[in-house]
């Protein structure tokens, strides 16, 4: 249609006010499936120890009646120990920004406070699922799960296994990538029911849940799927997720991780968890420094905190490594 001759329109016009909102969408997810579910504990030192023991494996025990008693040898607990990581986020906003009218506040302290505190904690996380050795010195670092299991575990064609030795962890070594299957599954929880451990959590990367829920469709596993009923006759639904697995050795839940989904490196381990065998201890709990010095027309700030993974028994937990854990082909 025509348009009135010296009609004033938005495009021509000056002095039209901009109109941002105030709510900020912040995508990026916040959960830490491994740091949330296991316990927290203190540490005093940057190379907190610990022992670990276990049963001798049982055998024929039948004595001579009235035979002269004989002793053993008492074998020592193992000692263990991890060293503290030191985490920290930081920023640093112009006064003047501080008191400006900002639309959702991003750009501001307490907003960043809070955001640079989740990502420590995610940060926590992709350390517990890294393949990375324990570390001392000044740049410490912890020792990721990967570097710890060498007793359940299933690696594809050259892998080897890490584990404690001489004080440190020794990362593992990557083998030949393959892809996730129920055996490899039944596999490493026969290995930790052999072992003793009781699985209580699979955890791997998304990719990994998305095959899992195939398993719905092995001839052996179909005749034990569970009808569902459409609501009111007028909606059907399509079943295709699966979470708890009760296989011939324990039942598990079987979680995705989204940390463990941004790393090809990462990704490709799947993770055997009993939670009692597992704990964070911290040196220095997140928390902001307040002695940051105050220099020049700015506001700056530093989330710190130091910890450290405790593995009590590497023998209560599992890896199925060396998986396509990103796509069926990396």
């Amino acid at each position: 249609m025509a348009v009135i001759s010296n009609t004033v329109r938005t495009s021509g016009a000056v002095g039209n006010r901009e109109e941002l909102s105030d709510v900020v969408s912040r995508i990026t997810p916040e959960d830490t499936p491994i740091y949330s579910m296991i316990e927290k504990g203190k540490c005093s030192s940057v190379h907190p120890e610990w022992e670990t023991d276990e049963l001798a494996p049982p055998g024929d025990n039948a004595r001579e009646e009235g035979e002269e008693y004989t002793f053993g040898a008492v074998t020592p607990p193992e000692r263990l120990g991890d060293y503290t990581q030191i985490l920290r986020k930081d920023w640093v906003i112009s006064n003047t920004q501080e008191v400006v009218d900002e639309a959702g506040k991003v750009q501001k302290r307490r907003y960043q406070k809070l955001k640079k505190g989740v990502e420590i904690r995610k940060d926590v996380e992709y350390a517990i699922v890294s393949n990375q050795g324990s570390v001392g010195g000044n740049v410490r670092r912890l020792g990721g799960l990967p570097s710890w299991i060498k007793t359940n575990v299933s690696r594809g064609a050259g892998g080897a296994n890490g584990g404690f030795t001489n004080g440190f962890t020794v990362a593992a070594t990557n083998g030949t990538q393959r892809a996730f299957t129920k055996t490899i599954l039944d596999n490493v929880m026969q290995q930790g029911y052999q072992s003793g451990a009781s699985f209580k959590h699979v955890m791997g990367s998304s990719y990994i849940k998305s095959v899992f829920v195939t398993f719905m469709s092995d001839a052996n596993v179909a005749p034990f799927r569970y009808a569902v009923s459409g609501n009111g006759g007028e909606r059907r639904t399509i079943v295709a997720s699966a979470d708890m697995y009760e296989g011939p050795f324990g039942t598990v839940m079987v979680h995705p991780n989204r940390v463990m989904s941004t790393s090809p490196n990462i990704a490709r381990n799947t993770f055997f968890i009993d939670p009692e065998f597992l704990e964070f201890l911290w040196l220095r709990k997140i928390q902001e420094d307040k002695g940051v010095a105050k220099t020049g027309d700015a506001d700056k700030g530093v989330i710190i905190g130091e910890g450290t993974l405790k593995v009590g028994n590497e023998r209560g937990l599992g890896v199925a490594a060396d998986l396509f854990g990103m796509s069926a082909s990396q």
